[in-house]
């Protein structure tokens, strides 16, 4: 029952990403060449929303689905890494023309050729798993 639920509002948000053509490739190359502020007004509500909604969650002492606090970590300080992460974040986005949410709901509309995207994505995340105790933090 808890997968039909999770299924259901992947599928809520795959249909909303498609009628706010976050997924179109032409939006992205708008944003990234400072043309359209669509998709800078998603991203910022969507910062604003979570940050809303996390202090929400902290205050509350809002439980998970199985009855689990919820423990927000603490990020750690220090601009290098993050700058960095967001560096390559932002080159893999412009390369593609899919962020890692998007990508799957592409697949969704029958862009297939961003499964292969999606195996980098995945290969790129095992990667740092496996090396992120060698990488300077």
């Amino acid at each position: 029952m808890k997968n039909l639920r999770l299924l259901i509002i992947g599928i809520a948000f795959g249909f909303i990403l498609t009628k706010g053509e976050v997924i179109s490739w032409y939006r992205i190359y708008e944003m990234f060449r400072f043309e359209s502020f669509q998709m800078y007004g998603i991203i910022g509500s969507a910062v604003v929303l979570s940050f809303i909604f996390n202090q929400w969650m902290k205050r509350t002492k809002m439980k998970d689905i199985d009855g689990n606090p919820i423990n927000i970590p603490t990020f750690y300080s220090g601009v290098k890494r993050y700058l960095i992460g967001g560096v390559f974040f932002g080159i893999g986005w412009a390369l593609t023309g899919a962020c890692p949410g998007p990508m799957y709901t592409l697949i969704g509309n029958g862009a297939v050729v961003i499964v292969v995207a999606v195996i980098s994505a995945l290969l790129g995340a095992f990667v740092y798993g496996l090396t992120q105790k060698k990488l300077p933090h």
